[in-house]
Protein backbone atom coordinates (compact mmCIF):
# COMPACT_ATOMS: atom_id res chain seq x y z
CA UNK A 1 0.00 0.00 0.00
CA UNK A 2 4.64 -0.72 0.88
CA UNK A 3 2.08 2.49 0.89
CA UNK A 4 0.84 7.33 0.71
CA UNK A 5 1.40 11.23 0.14
CA UNK A 6 2.45 13.52 2.01
CA UNK A 7 -0.87 15.04 2.73
CA UNK A 8 -0.58 16.76 5.67
CA UNK A 9 2.21 14.44 7.02
CA UNK A 10 5.06 15.94 8.71
CA UNK A 11 7.00 13.36 11.06
CA UNK A 12 7.44 14.07 14.81
CA UNK A 13 11.12 13.36 15.58
CA UNK A 14 12.16 16.61 17.97
CA UNK A 15 15.62 16.00 16.52
CA UNK A 16 14.63 17.05 12.86
CA UNK A 17 16.28 19.65 11.11
CA UNK A 18 14.70 22.81 9.73
CA UNK A 19 14.12 23.47 6.13
CA UNK A 20 16.56 25.89 5.62
CA UNK A 21 19.17 23.06 7.31
CA UNK A 22 18.12 20.31 4.94
CA UNK A 23 20.14 19.81 1.55
CA UNK A 24 19.90 17.81 -1.45
CA UNK A 25 23.81 16.03 -1.55
CA UNK A 26 24.97 12.54 -3.07
CA UNK A 27 23.67 11.09 -0.09
CA UNK A 28 19.98 12.15 -0.54
CA UNK A 29 19.86 11.18 -4.13
CA UNK A 30 20.72 7.85 -3.87
CA UNK A 31 18.41 7.42 -0.35
CA UNK A 32 15.97 8.89 -2.83
CA UNK A 33 16.40 6.52 -5.97
CA UNK A 34 15.91 3.77 -3.29
CA UNK A 35 12.67 4.97 -2.40
CA UNK A 36 11.88 5.22 -6.00
CA UNK A 37 12.89 1.70 -7.09
CA UNK A 38 12.52 -0.27 -4.00
CA UNK A 39 8.83 0.90 -3.25
CA UNK A 40 7.96 0.98 -6.98
CA UNK A 41 9.03 -2.24 -6.70
CA UNK A 42 6.88 -3.92 -4.49
CA UNK A 43 4.17 -4.02 -6.30
CA UNK A 44 5.64 -6.30 -8.77
CA UNK A 45 7.61 -8.19 -5.59
CA UNK A 46 3.66 -9.19 -4.73
CA UNK A 47 2.88 -10.64 -7.85
CA UNK A 48 5.39 -13.12 -7.99
CA UNK A 49 4.99 -14.00 -4.46
CA UNK A 50 1.27 -14.65 -4.78
CA UNK A 51 1.90 -16.68 -8.11
CA UNK A 52 2.46 -19.53 -5.82
CA UNK A 53 2.24 -18.82 -2.16
CA UNK A 54 -1.19 -17.56 -0.21
CA UNK A 55 -1.77 -13.92 -0.27
CA UNK A 56 -2.58 -12.93 3.50
CA UNK A 57 -0.56 -15.49 4.74
CA UNK A 58 2.81 -14.51 2.31
CA UNK A 59 1.91 -11.20 3.54
CA UNK A 60 1.96 -12.07 7.57
CA UNK A 61 5.33 -14.16 6.97
CA UNK A 62 7.20 -10.86 5.41
CA UNK A 63 5.56 -8.48 7.94
CA UNK A 64 6.52 -10.38 11.15
CA UNK A 65 10.06 -10.78 9.64
CA UNK A 66 10.31 -6.94 8.51
CA UNK A 67 9.01 -6.10 11.75
CA UNK A 68 11.60 -8.24 13.90
CA UNK A 69 14.09 -7.11 12.06
CA UNK A 70 13.23 -3.43 12.85
CA UNK A 71 12.49 -4.22 16.16
CA UNK A 72 16.16 -5.70 16.93
CA UNK A 73 17.63 -2.35 14.81
CA UNK A 74 15.83 0.27 16.96
CA UNK A 75 17.52 -1.93 20.14
CA UNK A 76 20.93 -1.87 18.54
CA UNK A 77 20.39 1.43 17.59
CA UNK A 78 18.84 2.84 20.80
CA UNK A 79 18.87 0.75 23.34
CA UNK A 80 16.05 -1.11 24.53
CA UNK A 81 14.03 1.43 26.47
CA UNK A 82 13.72 2.86 23.09
CA UNK A 83 10.98 -0.52 22.20
CA UNK A 84 8.44 0.65 25.51
CA UNK A 85 5.59 2.51 24.53
CA UNK A 86 2.54 3.09 26.78
CA UNK A 87 -0.35 1.19 27.14
CA UNK A 88 -2.25 4.50 24.65
CA UNK A 89 0.28 4.46 22.50
CA UNK A 90 0.36 0.06 21.86
CA UNK A 91 -3.46 0.25 21.63
CA UNK A 92 -3.00 3.31 18.83
CA UNK A 93 0.08 1.62 17.25
CA UNK A 94 -2.72 -1.77 16.82
CA UNK A 95 -5.31 -0.03 15.41
CA UNK A 96 -3.09 1.73 12.61
CA UNK A 97 -1.11 -1.48 11.97
CA UNK A 98 -4.42 -3.57 11.51
CA UNK A 99 -5.65 -0.72 9.20
CA UNK A 100 -2.06 -0.68 6.94
CA UNK A 101 -0.99 -3.76 7.15
CA UNK A 102 -3.60 -6.43 6.30
CA UNK A 103 -6.32 -3.69 5.73
CA UNK A 104 -4.11 -2.39 2.63
CA UNK A 105 -1.17 -4.91 1.97
CA UNK A 106 -2.90 -7.76 2.76
CA UNK A 107 -5.64 -6.73 0.27
CA UNK A 108 -3.26 -5.46 -2.37
CA UNK A 109 -1.70 -9.33 -2.00
CA UNK A 110 -5.12 -10.84 -2.51
CA UNK A 111 -5.94 -8.59 -5.19
CA UNK A 112 -2.73 -9.00 -6.91
CA UNK A 113 -3.99 -12.80 -7.64
CA UNK A 114 -6.09 -11.46 -10.38
CA UNK A 115 -5.07 -7.82 -10.90
CA UNK A 116 -1.84 -6.80 -12.69
CA UNK A 117 0.74 -5.54 -10.19
CA UNK A 118 1.18 -1.85 -12.76
CA UNK A 119 -2.55 -1.51 -12.43
CA UNK A 120 -2.78 -2.46 -8.86
CA UNK A 121 -0.36 0.76 -8.11
CA UNK A 122 -1.55 3.13 -9.76
CA UNK A 123 -4.85 2.50 -8.11
CA UNK A 124 -3.44 2.45 -4.58
CA UNK A 125 -2.44 6.10 -5.63
CA UNK A 126 -5.78 7.51 -4.72
CA UNK A 127 -4.53 6.64 -1.31
CA UNK A 128 -4.28 10.79 -0.90
CA UNK A 129 -7.25 11.93 -2.55
CA UNK A 130 -9.12 9.49 -0.22
CA UNK A 131 -7.38 11.44 2.89
CA UNK A 132 -8.07 14.77 1.84
CA UNK A 133 -11.86 13.91 2.29
CA UNK A 134 -11.52 12.06 5.40
CA UNK A 135 -9.79 15.63 6.50
CA UNK A 136 -12.89 17.37 5.03
CA UNK A 137 -15.27 14.53 6.99
CA UNK A 138 -13.36 15.75 9.79
CA UNK A 139 -14.00 19.32 9.62
CA UNK A 140 -10.88 20.39 7.67
CA UNK A 141 -11.42 22.80 5.01
CA UNK A 142 -8.87 21.47 1.71
CA UNK A 143 -7.81 24.14 -0.49
CA UNK A 144 -9.55 25.07 -4.32
CA UNK A 145 -7.08 23.78 -6.20
CA UNK A 146 -6.79 20.06 -3.29
CA UNK A 147 -10.19 19.53 -4.13
CA UNK A 148 -9.87 20.21 -8.02
CA UNK A 149 -7.12 17.78 -7.80
CA UNK A 150 -9.41 14.89 -6.11
CA UNK A 151 -12.21 15.59 -8.82
CA UNK A 152 -9.57 15.02 -11.81
CA UNK A 153 -7.89 11.93 -9.95
CA UNK A 154 -11.49 10.02 -9.17
CA UNK A 155 -12.28 10.48 -13.22
CA UNK A 156 -8.69 8.81 -13.24
CA UNK A 157 -9.98 6.56 -11.35
CA UNK A 158 -13.21 5.67 -12.81
CA UNK A 159 -10.92 5.36 -16.18
CA UNK A 160 -8.91 2.58 -14.43
CA UNK A 161 -11.47 0.64 -13.00
CA UNK A 162 -12.43 0.34 -16.93
CA UNK A 163 -10.62 -3.17 -17.87
CA UNK A 164 -12.83 -4.35 -14.71
CA UNK A 165 -16.10 -3.51 -15.98
CA UNK A 166 -15.13 -4.56 -19.56
CA UNK A 167 -14.13 -8.04 -18.00
CA UNK A 168 -10.07 -7.46 -18.68
CA UNK A 169 -9.25 -8.30 -15.10
CA UNK A 170 -11.53 -9.28 -12.33
CA UNK A 171 -13.86 -6.40 -11.16
CA UNK A 172 -13.58 -8.30 -7.96
CA UNK A 173 -9.67 -7.71 -8.03
CA UNK A 174 -10.59 -3.97 -8.86
CA UNK A 175 -12.59 -3.31 -6.00
CA UNK A 176 -10.51 -4.86 -3.76
CA UNK A 177 -7.27 -2.37 -4.41
CA UNK A 178 -10.12 0.15 -3.90
CA UNK A 179 -11.01 -1.09 -0.86
CA UNK A 180 -6.92 -1.25 0.18
CA UNK A 181 -6.38 2.25 -0.40
CA UNK A 182 -9.42 3.11 1.80
CA UNK A 183 -8.11 1.68 4.45
CA UNK A 184 -4.70 2.47 4.12
CA UNK A 185 -5.95 6.31 4.08
CA UNK A 186 -7.90 5.64 7.21
CA UNK A 187 -4.79 3.86 8.28
CA UNK A 188 -2.70 6.78 7.87
CA UNK A 189 -5.66 9.18 8.89
CA UNK A 190 -5.74 7.58 12.27
CA UNK A 191 -1.97 7.55 12.86
CA UNK A 192 -1.34 11.70 12.49
CA UNK A 193 -4.45 11.78 15.20
CA UNK A 194 -3.57 8.80 17.44
CA UNK A 195 -0.63 8.85 19.94
CA UNK A 196 1.71 6.40 19.03
CA UNK A 197 5.39 5.94 20.02
CA UNK A 198 7.91 8.90 19.57
CA UNK A 199 10.49 7.08 17.96
CA UNK A 200 8.93 6.13 14.37
CA UNK A 201 11.10 3.15 13.91
CA UNK A 202 9.33 1.91 17.41
CA UNK A 203 5.85 2.51 15.97
CA UNK A 204 6.55 0.62 12.35
CA UNK A 205 8.13 -2.14 14.39
CA UNK A 206 5.01 -3.11 16.18
CA UNK A 207 3.03 -1.80 13.10
CA UNK A 208 4.35 -4.77 11.15
CA UNK A 209 4.31 -6.88 13.74
CA UNK A 210 0.83 -6.37 14.61
CA UNK A 211 -0.13 -6.50 11.09
CA UNK A 212 1.80 -9.55 10.02
CA UNK A 213 0.16 -11.88 13.02
CA UNK A 214 -3.35 -10.45 11.93
CA UNK A 215 -2.64 -11.45 8.16
CA UNK A 216 -1.50 -14.87 9.15
CA UNK A 217 -4.53 -15.45 11.35
CA UNK A 218 -6.93 -13.92 7.96
CA UNK A 219 -5.09 -16.37 6.06
CA UNK A 220 -6.07 -19.02 7.94
CA UNK A 221 -9.28 -17.95 8.57
CA UNK A 222 -9.57 -17.88 5.26
CA UNK A 223 -8.50 -21.73 4.59
CA UNK A 224 -4.90 -20.36 3.23
CA UNK A 225 -3.41 -23.09 5.33
CA UNK A 226 -5.21 -26.56 4.17
CA UNK A 227 -3.62 -28.29 2.31
CA UNK A 228 -0.43 -25.42 1.65
CA UNK A 229 2.09 -27.16 0.04
CA UNK A 230 5.79 -25.14 1.37
CA UNK A 231 7.35 -27.48 -1.67
CA UNK A 232 5.22 -26.04 -4.19
CA UNK A 233 6.08 -22.45 -3.75
CA UNK A 234 8.58 -21.17 -6.67
CA UNK A 235 11.95 -20.30 -5.76
CA UNK A 236 10.85 -16.75 -7.57
CA UNK A 237 8.38 -16.22 -5.18
CA UNK A 238 10.41 -17.12 -1.86
CA UNK A 239 13.23 -14.52 -3.61
CA UNK A 240 10.47 -11.72 -3.67
CA UNK A 241 9.25 -12.61 -0.29
CA UNK A 242 12.52 -11.74 1.10
CA UNK A 243 12.94 -9.24 -1.12
CA UNK A 244 9.97 -7.99 -0.15
CA UNK A 245 10.54 -8.37 4.30
CA UNK A 246 14.39 -6.92 4.25
CA UNK A 247 14.45 -4.69 1.06
CA UNK A 248 11.31 -3.37 0.47
CA UNK A 249 9.78 -2.96 4.42
CA UNK A 250 13.59 -2.14 6.70
CA UNK A 251 15.47 -0.97 3.50
CA UNK A 252 13.12 1.30 1.75
CA UNK A 253 11.07 2.72 5.09
CA UNK A 254 14.90 3.07 6.63
CA UNK A 255 15.31 5.75 3.61
CA UNK A 256 12.38 7.30 3.95
CA UNK A 257 12.53 7.91 7.21
CA UNK A 258 15.99 9.49 6.99
CA UNK A 259 14.74 11.75 3.85
CA UNK A 260 12.19 13.05 6.25
CA UNK A 261 14.86 14.35 8.24
CA UNK A 262 17.70 15.45 5.83
CA UNK A 263 15.53 16.54 2.83
CA UNK A 264 13.21 19.22 1.78
CA UNK A 265 9.89 17.78 1.91
CA UNK A 266 9.33 18.99 -1.34
CA UNK A 267 11.82 16.53 -2.74
CA UNK A 268 10.93 13.78 -0.65
CA UNK A 269 7.23 13.91 -1.71
CA UNK A 270 7.93 12.95 -5.11
CA UNK A 271 8.05 9.82 -4.02
CA UNK A 272 3.85 9.78 -4.60
CA UNK A 273 3.83 9.91 -8.20
CA UNK A 274 7.06 8.49 -9.33
CA UNK A 275 6.41 4.79 -7.80
CA UNK A 276 3.37 4.09 -9.68
CA UNK A 277 5.10 4.65 -13.02
CA UNK A 278 8.06 2.77 -11.55
CA UNK A 279 5.67 0.08 -10.86
CA UNK A 280 4.18 0.44 -14.52
CA UNK A 281 7.29 0.02 -16.44
CA UNK A 282 8.37 -2.66 -14.15
CA UNK A 283 5.66 -5.00 -14.41
CA UNK A 284 5.77 -4.61 -18.15
CA UNK A 285 9.37 -4.89 -18.45
CA UNK A 286 9.61 -8.11 -16.28
CA UNK A 287 6.31 -9.87 -16.52
CA UNK A 288 5.06 -8.30 -19.84
CA UNK A 289 1.78 -6.52 -18.05
CA UNK A 290 -0.08 -5.21 -20.97
CA UNK A 291 0.32 -1.25 -21.16
CA UNK A 292 -3.74 -0.58 -22.40
CA UNK A 293 -5.08 2.98 -22.88
CA UNK A 294 -6.85 2.62 -19.76
CA UNK A 295 -3.55 2.18 -17.80
CA UNK A 296 -1.58 4.97 -19.69
CA UNK A 297 -4.37 7.63 -19.22
CA UNK A 298 -6.57 6.67 -16.27
CA UNK A 299 -2.98 6.01 -14.56
CA UNK A 300 -1.29 9.54 -16.29
CA UNK A 301 -4.58 11.52 -14.63
CA UNK A 302 -4.29 9.97 -11.45
CA UNK A 303 -0.53 10.62 -11.07
CA UNK A 304 -1.05 13.89 -12.19
CA UNK A 305 -4.01 14.62 -9.90
CA UNK A 306 -1.90 13.60 -6.63
CA UNK A 307 0.95 15.52 -7.80
CA UNK A 308 -1.61 18.77 -7.78
CA UNK A 309 -3.04 17.25 -4.13
CA UNK A 310 0.59 16.90 -2.95
CA UNK A 311 2.12 20.20 -4.32
CA UNK A 312 -1.05 21.86 -2.67
CA UNK A 313 -1.33 20.73 0.68
CA UNK A 314 2.64 20.76 1.03
CA UNK A 315 2.08 24.49 0.31
CA UNK A 316 -0.40 25.09 2.73
CA UNK A 317 1.39 23.49 5.15
CA UNK A 318 4.71 25.53 5.12
CA UNK A 319 8.26 24.17 5.98
CA UNK A 320 7.53 21.36 7.95
CA UNK A 321 7.65 21.82 11.64
CA UNK A 322 8.95 18.72 14.37
CA UNK A 323 8.55 15.95 12.34
CA UNK A 324 6.02 11.71 12.29
CA UNK A 325 5.19 4.12 7.99
CA UNK A 326 4.55 3.71 10.48
CA UNK A 327 3.36 1.59 8.01
CA UNK A 328 1.77 4.19 7.07
CA UNK A 329 4.52 0.49 6.77
CA UNK A 330 1.83 2.57 4.06
CA UNK A 331 2.60 3.71 3.08
CA UNK A 332 4.33 1.36 -0.64
CA UNK A 333 1.88 -1.00 0.92
CA UNK A 334 4.99 -2.35 0.75
CA UNK A 335 6.12 -0.98 3.30
CA UNK A 336 5.49 0.73 7.07
CA UNK A 337 5.83 4.33 6.76
CA UNK A 338 6.57 6.89 9.92
CA UNK A 339 3.31 8.33 10.80
CA UNK A 340 2.15 11.10 9.13
CA UNK A 341 4.80 10.78 6.22
CA UNK A 342 2.38 8.97 3.84
CA UNK A 343 -1.31 9.93 3.64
Amino acid sequence: MNRATPVDTSPTAATAPTASARRTGGAVWTALTLVYVVWGSTYLGIRIVVETMPPFLSAGARFITAGLVLAVAVTVRFGPGALRVTRRQLASTVLVGLLLIPGGNGLVALAETSVPSGLAALLVASVPMWVVLLRAGSGDRPRAWTLVGVLVGLAGLAVLVGPGLSGEVRLSGVLLVLAASVSWSLGSFSGSKLSTPTNPFTGSAYQMLVGGVAGIAIGLLRGEGRGLDVGSFSTASWVALAYLALIGSAVGFTAYAWLLRSAPLSLVSTYAYVNPVVAVALGALILDEALTWPILVGGGIVVAAVGVIVSTERRKAGPPAAPDPAPAPAPEPGSAQPRAARS
